[in-house]
């Protein structure tokens, strides 16, 4: 867990649903922060080493993590693992109390947030969907930039409270909004990481030293994150860390889905999700959104 200092807030009862490489830092930083957390996880071991580090408590399901809880902030894999731990039975909105805020971090479509948010108003509750951005390097560090849709009151009362792992979280429109805004995001990331791969493949080719040339033009207009903290290690041919291709192609799907239904054209988007798909096909499924530089090596 991060050192980082957390800013004074009211203490809340809350739930984290999903322990992966993103919500078990994430849950650690609500717990560090003061607040009283319940986890659950679909693999009860991972939630009982989570319990064993920073103490607090597990529930068996969604529904008891619940019970009880001011806000329950929930980060798994997709659409259906969403959904199988919001409704039935056993779902968060069956132990949630009336006023209560269900809280979203996973990349999901926009289309299940709308459906998330009418269901969880039906019950007299409030949904936020806020995927994030920075990784499981953010989530460790406190840093991520959350970006959510849903009701303004909802969201001023949640926003402190994720401020625990975040750097900012910001309200971008009603529900659905926040999703749309993390493909936007991933959309730059992907024409913007081929980019790159493009210009150290070629700089390598010409006998640079790419080490240096970035350097140089990471001075100028040519400077981004993703330079900046993928160029070196690009450069090394180091990829087995970081946001994974997999995710990448999950969560690139989703933008070109939405595409389709809004007539947005995303021509380099579809090239570089194909790129992926190659990288995949060579054994790269869990390597580093960097590892497009393969395909050109």
């Amino acid at each position: 867990m991060s050192t980082r200092t957390y800013e004074p807030t009211p203490a809340r009862r809350v739930a984290f649903l999903g322990l992966g490489v993103m919500g078990y830092p994430m849950a650690g930083h609500l717990a560090a922060a003061g607040h009283t957390v319940t986890v659950y996880n679909r693999s009860p071991a991972k939630a009982a080493q989570w319990t064993a580090e920073h103490g607090h408590a597990a529930a068996a399901t969604p529904r008891a993590a619940a019970t009880g809880a001011e806000i329950v902030f929930c980060c798994v894999g997709n659409d259906d693992d969403l959904r199988s731990v919001v409704l039935g039975d056993d779902g968060a909105l069956a132990g949630m109390a009336p006023g209560a805020i269900f809280v979203d971090h996973t990349t999901a479509s926009a289309e299940v947030a709308r459906e998330l948010g009418a269901a969880a108003q039906a019950c007299g509750l409030q949904f936020i969907d806020a995927p994030v951005s920075g990784g499981n390097l953010g989530a460790i560090s406190g840093a991520l930039t959350v970006m959510c849709g849903g009701d303004a009151a909802a969201f001023a009362a949640i926003q402190p409270v994720a401020m625990a792992f975040s750097k900012a979280v910001t309200l971008l429109g009603e529900s659905g909004a926040g999703q749309l805004a993390k493909m936007v995001n991933q959309i730059a990331i992907a024409g913007l990481v081929q980019g790159l791969a493009e210009a150290i493949a070629f700089g390598t080719k010409a006998g640079l030293d790419m080490k240096a040339v970035l350097g140089v033009i990471g001075k100028g207009a040519a400077q981004s994150w993703q330079m900046d903290n993928r160029g070196p290690t690009m450069i090394d041919d180091k990829f087995d860390f970081g946001f994974a291709v997999d995710w990448m192609r999950k969560d690139l799907g989703i933008a070109l889905d939405e595409a389709k239904r809004n007539g947005a054209r995303l021509p380099v988007t579809a090239l570089v999700d194909q790129f992926y798909a190659d990288i995949q096909a060579q054994g790269g499924n869990r390597l580093d959104t960097s590892s497009l530089l393969r395909r050109l090596r």
